[in-house]
């Protein structure tokens, strides 16, 4: 049995009303009118209620309560409260607490209390008691309420349990996935590897680095729930160190950094930024550095209020264009303004002495 008190406070009776009003009468005749009104309102109502006199004896209680604790009315009325139910009410502070609320006119909200009933099994309850004095009728003084809050705890519990499985198995289908996506990257290497033609080889390649840039924006956001909010400064950080470590390697002088002034999104958009970061990366590893060429490329998030710029700018030999040839407009740049659709922003691509910067801005509306 656990009992817990999770408000109790003073309450005056300037706008509690009395129970009973009678002209004058006899003492006997005064209890029994008051019991009998005392009935008459009790069972009006349809949650458990009880009707207590100063000796903590039951005078009246309602149908709901009757049927919820599977009793008679023989079984209840007239005896004092804490032997209702073969005594589970009897409680040390319980009792202490409804006689409080007689001799000090206080008032219960919410006294949390479990009781194993012999007709019904274990219950959770909130019990709730006040003084309803009236000086016609002084033995008629405390008015206690019950709710049965059993169903509605077990349903809250059940659905912490879910939620729990339910991240479990989240987390649990994101690190499959990641292998899945590790492995079917390694087997597009080795084909490209094997591959006679040059083309099929490069497009082998090109596959394989988008599989790997999933596989990492997957990797970094393993640990958010979906829908949860994530700092997008670290969040940058560890992607360009993980695309830095996969694309780039030893014999290749890049280097790849990442900065946030301020940034806090949804774990969702972050997927939508890490893929554009990725792409953009890509496509500078791809054009800007050719021949074994050194530099860097750096990524980094502004934002202001509902205002945001992420920009992939690069060192490298800059866009290079035969203006005798049609604009192409690549896998890679259709993905990046897709996802920045997504994001209600655009796509800026300018030229930097040397380099590329390419950011993707959002203004306010």
């Amino acid at each position: 049995m656990t009992v817990r008190i999770l408000e109790l406070t003073s309450v005056s009776h300037d706008n509690v009303g009395p129970l009973v009003r009678s002209p004058a009468h006899s003492p006997a005749a005064e209890l029994d009118r008051g019991n009998s009104l005392a009935h008459a309102i009790v069972a009006t109502v349809r949650e458990p209620l009880i009707v207590l006199d100063r000796n903590l004896h039951v005078v009246a209680a309602s149908r709901s309560f009757y049927r919820a604790f599977g009793l008679k009315p023989a079984e209840a009325r007239g005896r004092p409260f804490y032997e209702v139910s073969s005594g589970e009410w009897h409680i040390a502070a319980l009792r202490q607490l409804l006689e409080n609320v007689i001799s000090r006119d206080l008032v219960i909200e919410a006294y949390e209390i479990e009781l194993d009933l012999p007709n019904v099994g274990r219950r959770r309850m909130l019990l709730n008691a006040r003084q309803i004095l009236d000086e016609k009728s002084p033995d008629t003084v405390l008015l206690l309420g019950l709710e049965d809050v059993t169903a509605r705890d077990l349903a809250a519990e059940l659905k912490d349990a879910a939620l729990r499985q339910q991240e479990t198995l989240l987390l649990e289908v994101q690190h499959r996935v990641g292998n899945s996506l590790q492995i079917i990257a390694s087997i597009l290497l080795l084909k490209a590897r094997n591959v006679q033609s040059a083309e099929t080889r490069l497009h082998l390649k090109d596959v394989h680095q988008r599989v790997v840039s999933v596989a990492t924006v997957q990797e970094q956001l393993r640990t958010s729930p979906f829908g949860t909010s994530i700092e997008l400064g670290p969040y940058l950080e560890k992607l360009c160190t993980g695309l830095a470590n996969s694309m780039i390697g030893d014999d290749r002088p890049i280097t790849v950094t990442a900065s946030a002034t301020a940034g806090v999104v949804q774990s969702n958009d972050a997927v939508s930024y890490g893929l554009i970061v990725t792409e953009l990366v890509i496509n500078a590893l791809k054009h800007g550095f050719p021949n074994g060429r050194e530099g860097h490329i750096a990524v980094d998030f502004t934002a202001a209020e509902e205002e945001w710029r992420l920009s992939v700018s690069d060192d490298g030999i800059g866009r290079q264009h035969d203006s005798t040839q049609p604009i192409h407009i690549g896998l890679g740049t259709s993905i990046v303004e897709a996802l920045s659709r997504q994001l209600k922003a655009r796509v800026e691509i300018t030229a930097s002495n040397p380099g590329t910067v390419t950011s993707i801005i959002r203004r306010a509306v």
